[in-house]
């Protein structure tokens, strides 16, 4: 049987312990929420960033991201993934707007989230909510089972992206690793 005695100010011992474990809660979920902040850095590469974009075609860019991750060894089921955004494209566009697309999708081939950037000189029509082509692309897959990453990576990006200054400065990226900087600025 715990005992509870009283301390100064009419609390009780076990009132402290409860404040204690009500910190290590806290700074838990304090620790969480740096882990989704860092999603971005420990997800991203500049292996897995490609500024040079070709395709003319949603599906062009489609095919050029996926080889970005299979080039960066993210990836060993190329039909599988490409899969799994081409379902995910078809029940409804990951156009953005403010001329992002967000090509994702989840697949049992894909066993962690992986992710890659692409840039394009040539903005490309890839159904967008506001109507307007694209030129950054962030691919996303995950494995079906794990929504968590990936919910957090997506709603990370979008947060980014939300910035002009932001968007103009991926655009304006010479390297990979100028990208990287970007991101975690």
């Amino acid at each position: 049987m715990q005992m509870q005695t009283q301390g100064q100010g009419g609390h009780t011992h076990q009132d402290a312990s409860n404040k204690n474990v009500t910190e290590n809660y806290l700074d838990n979920q304090s620790n969480k929420f740096y882990n989704i902040i860092m999603n971005l850095k420990t997800v991203l590469a500049a292996n897995t960033i490609n500024l040079n974009l070709k395709g003319s075609t949603k599906e062009e860019i489609i095919n050029e991201l996926l080889n970005t991750l299979i080039d960066a060894g993210k990836i060993q089921d190329r039909e599988a993934a490409y899969n799994a955004i081409i379902e995910r494209e078809q029940k409804m566009s990951t156009g953005m707007k403010h001329g992002i697309a967000i090509p994702h999708g989840k697949s049992s081939a894909i066993r962690e989230l992986v992710a890659c950037i692409g840039v394009s000189e040539n903005a490309v029509d890839f159904d967008s909510l506001d109507r307007l082509p694209c030129r950054i692309f962030i691919m996303t897959l995950s494995p079906i089972e794990k929504t968590g990453p990936h919910l957090q990576f997506l709603a990370e990006i979008s947060l980014l992206f939300k910035s002009a200054e932001k968007r103009q400065e991926i655009l304006n990226a010479k390297t990979p690793e100028q990208v990287l900087k970007v991101l975690s600025e």
